[in-house]
């Protein structure tokens, strides 16, 4: 097998529990979306600015799902901007970024996509791009990379102001 498909594919479910090691974030639910190409991060006050030449962007993001407490500021070299048809057929330009993410316990690099997910109901979508890196998606299982202690599932639960 070649490193993009590595000999032993590990299965998951459709949500699973996803880390974001560069960014300090240890847990975000992510819909694993074998329908979408690429990878999706919510993110907002996207700033572009420069260091050395090399184009940057600043943004902020929200790790928990129906919340707005608890922002984490990043900053990152930006990989590429691509148009990106949505869901629901429009398209847009976005930021792509490359970033490790941590799934099943395995880190892979990926480029994600920043846009604004607050209406969605998963603050990440992890594309194909991402999942042929070894997994393979059963759409009838989730967290079959188990699932954080029983406090921060609580904590991602939280409602706005709680």
């Amino acid at each position: 097998m070649t490193a993009d498909h590595p000999a032993s594919p590990l299965a998951a479910g459709w949500r699973e529990w996803v880390g974001l090691p560069s960014f300090g974030v240890e847990h975000v639910k992510a819909k694993l979306d074998t329908g979408a190409r690429s990878s999706a991060l919510h993110a907002f006050d996207l700033e572009e600015h420069e260091v050395d030449g090399i184009a940057r962007v600043r943004f902020a993001i929200h790790p928990w799902q129906r919340s707005t407490s608890d922002s984490v500021d990043v900053d990152v070299p930006i990989h590429d901007r691509r148009i990106i048809r949505s869901s629901n057929g429009t398209e847009q330009e976005r930021i792509v970024i490359v970033t490790p993410i941590r799934l099943l316990g395995r880190t892979i690099e990926t480029e994600m996509t920043l846009t604004r997910r607050d209406e969605m109901g998963f603050r990440m979508l992890v594309g194909r791009e991402a999942l042929r890196q070894g997994f393979l998606v059963d759409s009838a299982s989730s967290y079959l990379g188990g699932r954080p202690s029983r406090d921060v599932r609580s904590r991602n639960r939280r409602r706005e102001g709680a």
